[in-house]
């Protein structure tokens, strides 16, 4: 008894101890990250699609330097990559053997002539969970795998997210100034268009043309003021830093490269960590039925019982317990395992289907930009030349001034719409990566 009792404390000394974790103000997540911090760790970054940079926020960032920000300090990847150590304790926790239980009984004579104290002690350990502890491991660093994967899938797609909007904001940034030159066009002509009007040089109905002309060019560099000021607070927000911080964005260089459906699905199957963590789960799920399999077996507990009773007789002897299956044979656990890794099969097929799809769409839709692109780069130099050659005979006074500025709102319009082909081509091409799970440079590889 008293070498139990050694036992029993020794085992309270190794236990863990509860230390209270305060969440605090969150003044660590509202203000301004450390870049110096970030930039060491933006140098030593270790993601396949990333390469090392040193974050220099009085540069201009290019894609991958938006993309490295965006992965270290998005508040969200931060909170899932520590989420992610709970998969890892329940891999660890499916390792630990199950402890054994230990029950302790005295006794005493009320009435009689025994003279000892009646003394019992049971040591029981459950067999079943030595029995099933090889699929639980096996699920448990299946289900860690996944959530893994899971998480580099979420920080895969904010990085591109990130380069799609730092694009959008360039692209923005130029349709702003577009929208502004149109406005401070349309404007001018329609207070001319009053004055003459107000003189009765021009009809009532010119002057009505002119005012709705100058109120769709304000309308519209509104517009693009307002997309370009929601880009850049969403550009912030994905990089987790806070809204006052002013960046500076790099152009990226854009080549045409051949696009092939069925090559490109090939590399999505094999790089995107989605797919992979689907393949996980299932993995997890088969060790999840496995189990259910083998719970339908009796679920068998060895003890140990030594006692010695009154009259000072020591007894020492082993008993088993078992469930009998007669009528449940946990068949339900079963049924409900089998269904679930069904799911997860039709699941995993569905988006292979779904990823094959959306690359096809994809691919199509950068085609339409493509020629849509051309197009405008086909009539731009005629606009160029007709809007100079408009405003040299508007300085001479061979015709008059709104003709030119006409042409010049014609140049413009279809400076807009090169503007809107090329940003529809680049963010669908970063689409494209993320479909793909792979940066463009290895595509023809």
């Amino acid at each position: 008894m008293k070498r139990l009792f050694l036992i029993f404390l020794a085992g309270l000394s190794a236990c863990a101890s509860y230390h209270p974790l305060p969440l605090g103000d969150g003044q660590a997540v509202l203000s301004r990250p450390d870049f110096t911090g970030l930039s060491a760790q933006a140098g030593a970054v270790d993601r396949p699609w990333l390469k090392p940079v040193t974050i220099d926020l009085g540069a201009p960032l290019d894609g991958n330097a938006v993309a490295t920000i965006a992965v270290l300090a998005n508040p969200d990847l931060r909170a899932a990559r520590v989420r992610s150590g709970v998969s890892d304790a329940q891999a660890f926790a499916a390792r630990l053997l199950p402890d054994p239980t230990l029950s302790l009984s005295v006794g005493k004579v009320a009435a009689g002539s025994d003279p000892f104290l009646d003394l019992a002690s049971a040591l029981g350990l459950n067999l079943n969970a030595l029995r099933t502890r090889g699929v639980q491991v096996a699920q448990a660093r299946a289900a860690a795998q996944q959530v893994r994967l899971d998480l580099a899938w979420s920080e895969w797609q904010t990085a591109g997210n990130a380069r799609i909007q730092a694009i959008r904001i360039q692209n923005l940034q130029r349709a702003a100034l577009f929208a502004e030159a149109s406005r401070t066009s349309a404007r001018s002509l329609f207070e001319r268009t009053q004055h003459a009007a107000g003189r009765g040089d021009l009809a009532g109905d010119q002057l009505q043309t002119a005012r709705l002309a100058a109120a769709d060019a304000e309308a519209k560099a509104r517009t693009a003021e307002s997309d370009l000021a929601v880009a850049r607070l969403e550009l912030l927000r994905l990089i987790g830093v806070p809204p006052e911080t002013q960046l500076r964005l790099a152009a990226e260089p854009q080549t045409d490269l051949p696009l092939d459906t069925a090559r490109l699905y090939a590399l999505a199957t094999r790089n995107r960590t989605d797919i992979r963590a689907l393949e996980a789960g299932y993995a997890s799920q088969e060790a999840a039925v496995h189990k259910a399999v083998l719970d339908q077996f009796p679920n068998l507990g060895l003890t140990v019982n030594t006692a010695r009773d009154t009259a000072g007789n020591l007894i020492l002897g082993p008993s088993v317990d078992f469930t009998l299956p007669l009528w449940n044979r946990n068949r339900g656990g079963i049924a409900i395992e089998r269904a679930t890794r069904e799911a997860l099969k039709t699941e995993y097929e569905a988006r292979l289907f779904q990823t094959r799809a959306e690359i096809a769409a994809a691919i199509s839709g950068i085609e339409v930009a493509r020629r849509q692109r051309d197009t405008v780069r086909r009539d731009l130099p005629s606009a160029q030349t007709f809007a100079s050659a408009s405003r040299r005979a508007a300085d001479r006074g061979d015709i008059a001034l709104s003709t030119a500025e006409s042409a010049e709102q014609s140049l413009r319009d279809k400076q807009v719409l090169l503007a809107q082909s090329e940003q529809a081509i680049a963010e669908q091409m970063i689409a494209l990566e993320l479909l793909t799970g792979t940066l463009r440079e290895a595509w023809t590889q």
